[in-house]
This record gives C-alpha cells, sequence and structure tokens, in this order.
C-alpha cells in the first residue's frame, strides 16, 4: 500500500498527540532526501522522519538511528538556523491530500516572533520537503530546487513565493456531506477502483479496492462512514505475491492474507515495514561505488575463468601432438615433400590417420612443429590449473563482499570499504577520516550464550582466528558467501546452535531462501591456508544442520548492530 491520504489522516492525529508543543532539538539529514528532527516534548526524545524519496516518501516517527554525514549541507544548515529550539505549534494535513504542514512558534536573532511552516509534499518522485516563511509564503529552502524548466506551474527555489501543487476538482472523504455523497454513489456509472481515486482526495489504491469492496451492500453510506471513523490499529499483510500496510483493518487484505501483524503505532508499523526497503536502497546510495567495483570485478573474473577453461580443454589434445609427431617421425622416409597431408598406420589406435602438413616444410620439421606443440601444451597444463585456482579463489572472495554489501547496513559500507583498501582492490583517494576499528555483530541466544557475527571478512578472520577459543563452535552457510558466525560456548545447547544457524543463514547470499544449510564446527578444525585471501577458511568435519533466515529472531537476539 503506498502512504495515501487515508494514511497520512491517520498518521497526522498520531503526530499531534506526542509532538505539539515540543521543540527541535536536534536537525540531520543522513541522506539525500530524507530529514530527522529530534523532537524534545513532555521530558523525551523522538526521532520525526521526513522522506521526500522517489519510492519511500513518508513521515513518521523512528527508533531508527542514522550515521549522519561528516559535512552537513546548505539546507541543513538552514534549517537549523531557523528551527532549532523552535516550538511545534500545529500540524495538519492539507483536506485528505497527501501533504503535511507544521506550523512552529521561532523568534529571530532580535527576538521577533516568527511564523514557520515546514511542508512536506509526500507525492512519489515528486516529492519534498520546503521551509517557507508563512507571513509572507516566501521559500526560505527546499530539499529539491525545482527551477521553471522543470515546472512552468511552480517554481520551487528559495526567494520564489510558494504555491500548492495543482487541485483536482475532488472531495474530501472526510468532510463530504451526506446528501453529497448519496449522489455520487447512487449515481456513478460503477462503483469502480478509479471511481473512487478520482472522484475523492488521497485516496490510493488498495484503499480504493477496500471501499469498492465495502460499497457490494445496500447500506452503503453506513459503510462509508464506518469505514472512515474507524479507529485506528496499524496493520501489517502479507499474500502471497506482496505486502501491505494499513492504519487499520481492511476487509479485502482480511480475506487474501497469508500473514498478518499489528502494531501498537503508525510508526512502528512503517519502522518495521521500510527497515528493510530502505535498509537497501540506503546502502545502494553510499556504497554505489564499490557495488560497481565488485561487480566489473567478478565480471572480468568470470571471463578469465571462461578463457581459461577453453585453454584446458585446448592442453587435453597434448597427447594427440605427441602421437602425430612419433607416427611422422616413424614414417619420414615415405612422406613425399610438400604433401598437404598424409595417411599413416596409427599404431595407437590399430587404424588409419591423415595428418595435416605444413607444405613449406620438411617431414622432419613437420614432426617437430607437433612435437613442440605438445611440449608447450604440457608447460602450460600447470600455470592453467594454478590460475584456474587462483581465480576461483578471487571469484569466490569478490561473491563474498557482494553478499556482505547486500546484507549491510548504511553504517557497514566504511567497514567493508575499508577491507577493499586493505587488500588492494580500491586505493584511497585523499585523506580520509580514520574509522573507529568496528565491532562484530552481537546477539544472546535464549540460553544466554554470547553468539559474535562478522560485518567484513577481515573480521571474520578476526573472530575466527584470535578472538574465538579453540573450543567456542563456528557457522557458516555451507559453501556460499556469508559472515563468520562464531558462538562463544564449547558446549552450546541445540536451541544456541539452532538460533545461530538462523543467524548465519540470515547474514548469507541466501538471506531470502527458505532453507539455508549451515556447516558447525568447533573453531579447532578451520584452517586458513598460507596467502589466503580474507575471510576464506578450510575445515573437515563438520556437522550440516538447516536453517531459515528470520528477521524477527534476529532483531529480538540482536545485542548491537
Amino acid at each position: 500500500m503506498a502512504f495515501d491520504g487515508v494514511f497520512l489522516h491517520a498518521m497526522t492525529e498520531e503526530l499531534n498527540q506526542i509532538l505539539i508543543g515540543g521543540r527541535v532539538q536536534k536537525i540531520h539529514q543522513p541522506f539525500d532526501n530524507e530529514l530527522v528532527l529530534t523532537i524534545r516534548n513532555e521530558r523525551q526524545n523522538y526521532r520525526l522522519l521526513l522522506s521526500a524519496h522517489p519510492s519511500f516518501s513518508r513521515i513518521q516517527l523512528t527508533t531508527e538511528s542514522f550515521e549522519n554525514p561528516n559535512q552537513p549541507n546548505n539546507f541543513v544548515m538552514l534549517l537549523r538556523k531557523y528551527l532549532s529550539n523552535a516550538e511545534i505549534a500545529t500540524i495538519e494535513q492539507v483536506e485528505n491530500d497527501r501533504i503535511l504542514k507544521i506550523d512552529f512558534k521561532q523568534r529571530d536573532e532580535i527576538g521577533d516572533a516568527v511564523n514557520l511552516q515546514l511542508i512536506i509534499e509526500i507525492m512519489g518522485k515528486h516529492s519534498n520537503i520546503i521551509l517557507i516563511n508563512k507571513k509572507t509564503s516566501k521559500i526560505i529552502e527546499v530539499v529539491k530546487h525545482i527551477g521553471i524548466s522543470q515546472n512552468s506551474y511552480r517554481t520551487l527555489l528559495p526567494g520564489a513565493n510558494y504555491i500548492a501543487p495543482p487541485s483536482r476538482d475532488q472531495y474530501n472523504p472526510y468532510t463530504i456531506n451526506e446528501v453529497k455523497l448519496f449522489e455520487l454513489l447512487n449515481t456513478a456509472a460503477e462503483l469502480s477502483k478509479s471511481f473512487f481515486q478520482q472522484t475523492f482526495q488521497g485516496i490510493g489504491k488498495e484503499t480504493a479496492n477496500e471501499l469498492v469492496h465495502l460499497m457490494n451492500s445496500d447500506e452503503k453510506i453506513k459503510q462509508w462512514q464506518i469505514f472512515f471513523k474507524t479507529t485506528i490499529e496499524p496493520c501489517y499483510y502479507e499474500t502471497e505475491d506482496k505486502v501491505y500496510f494499513s492504519p487499520f483493518s481492511y476487509q479485502k487484505l482480511e480475506l487474501l492474507k497469508d500473514f498478518k501483524k499489528t502494531f501498537k503505532s503508525l510508526s512502528q508499523l512503517l519502522d518495521y515495514y521500510y527497515q528493510e526497503k530502505a535498509r537497501k536502497d540506503r546502502t545502494q546510495q553510499l556504497a554505489h561505488q564499490l557495488i560497481k567495483k565488485i561487480a566489473n570485478e567478478l565480471e572480468k573474473n568470470r571471463k578469465k575463468l571462461k578463457i581459461l577453461n577453453f585453454e584446458i580443454v585446448e592442453t587435453e589434445n597434448a597427447e594427440d601432438f605427441r602421437q602425430k609427431g612419433e607416427l611422422l617421425t616413424t614414417y619420414l622416409h615415405e612422406i613425399p615433400k610438400g604433401s598437404e597431408n598424409y595417411k599413416v598406420f596409427n599404431y595407437y589406435t590399430n587404424d588409419y590417420l591423415t595428418i595435416p602438413l605444413a607444405v613449406n616444410k620438411t617431414p622432419s620439421q613437420n614432426a617437430q612443429k607437433y612435437f613442440q606443440k605438445y611440449q608447450k601444451l604440457k608447460a602450460s597444463i600447470k600455470y592453467l590449473n594454478e590460475q584456474m585456482h587462483l581465480t576461483k579463489l578471487d571469484i569466490e572472495y569478490l561473491e563474498s563482499i557482494e553478499t556482505l554489501l547486500a546484507n549491510a547496513t548504511p553504517d557497514q559500507v566504511a567497514i567493508i570499504r575499508e577491507e577493499l583498501v586493505s587488500v588492494g582492490l580500491i586505493k584511497e583517494k585523499g585523506k580520509h577520516k580514520r574509522q573507529e576499528k568496528s565491532k562484530p555483530m552481537k546477539f544472546i541466544s535464549s540460553d544466554g550464550d554470547i553468539i559474535l557475527v562478522g560485518k567484513n571478512n577481515i573480521q571474520n578472520d578476526e573472530l575466527s582466528f584470535r578472538k574465538a577459543k579453540k573450543t567456542d563452535f563456528w557457522l557458516h552457510a555451507k559453501d556460499i558467501p556469508g559472515s563468520h558466525v562464531i558462538i562463544q560456548s564449547n558446549n552450546p545447547s541445540d536451541q544456541t546452535i539452532t538460533e545461530a544457524g538462523v543467524i548465519a543463514a540470515y547474514y548469507s547470499k541466501f538471506r531470502q531462501s527458505n532453507l539455508v544449510p549451515v556447516d558447525v564446527i568447533e573453531v579447532r578444525k578451520l584452517n586458513k591456508p598460507t596467502g589466503a585471501k580474507p575471510g576464506f577458511v578450510t575445515y573437515r568435519g563438520q556437522k550440516t544442520i538447516f536453517s531459515t533466515p528470520d528477521a524477527e529472531l534476529i532483531e529480538k537476539l540482536q545485542l548491537n548492530k
């Protein structure tokens, strides 16, 4: 479900209950299109997330923490100047549209009252966050600058007058009177999804589908009133091919659902729904160059492997070249000079064989040519096998980095980047702020055992060969890239091993799979080959279990990130 006007109506109510009268303590912009305001109210701090992301635009309270850029941009600097310590006076939705306005009480440098307004337009790729002077309607700053060449209807630039998005001739479903509603519902050619979306403000696709379902009744007005006065009960639904969220129970989704989860607040629901989607998107933004580099290196090594395979196939003909040289030597006295080929009896196969010859060479020179090809191919077999082995190891290592990046949280990208610098895959450009030494992810099993998980391959090695005791237990997804997992116990229970297996499966390439084979072995049985890439180990005598990745269990057991 999209963040539509009905959901925003409910969210506005939630924010009003919590934030009115609160003061802005901090302002951060962790990502290009997202703003986080820390609001202090009733002796508590709340993080208000305003997102103008083209796919995940929304407004909510969040418990998620964000890594902030070292250098704040102009937008944040201006917001800090105007909104620091400002009091939230009102939070209002524009009709039932996807526009929210937050009014602030603030005083300028000389103590005069200034009325400021933050406008959040939640409109997909056209989403925006705009700070205006409410008295003059002048734009102070905007997160996405829109010039006249991009939009002839309105300009969204500092100093311009704020003009609201063009409105359509639609009715607010919360304020429409009964007479008009009765007329619309009873004169419509069809009470279809498109009818509800075109006639009423802020009706998203799933809300429209729900209204179609509800209007299949003789008591249309009553059903309408019940729907738009329903008590908020945040719901998350999973069906066979899609997931949805809604501000309260939708009968249509209740019929389709395979799984349902309810939440105490709309903001908790959105944290749950967007956590994985937003994490992947933010990681993509931060790790774009790394992902591109790894993809290029993988493509290059896979091409190299194909060429090596082809060359190794050719070396299988080495014995043929030796035999042809031997046969030509045997029949030298019979072969006429200048022949293009010569048919001989092949005593290796007891059959006749026609051997191609170079007409500009003597029979003896042709024989030597075949012996030379044989020697060359024989010598290259060892080299090609070594190169095959090294190339496979490089591919395995690059795939492990690819998996780490796919599973990384935004703050882990810098840790992975440091590894790539240390192994020479990327070069350090200029002076970078030295990162604090990262700690592995830490979990505690239901039985109280500590479980550690590496965030990159260097940390995997550190965990497995330095931090772990020889009697600890080691887990890793079988034959696929993933993090090293250590149970700090010499006798973990079956429950602990099961939970550690879920963690190993979750932090592997097969996170989305139902069953992932996971190897379990004592740390003392691990071996690190000389010269091996970070994260590569060998072992024998393991036990293999099958685990299902479970995000809820991960969240429940995790002590740090």
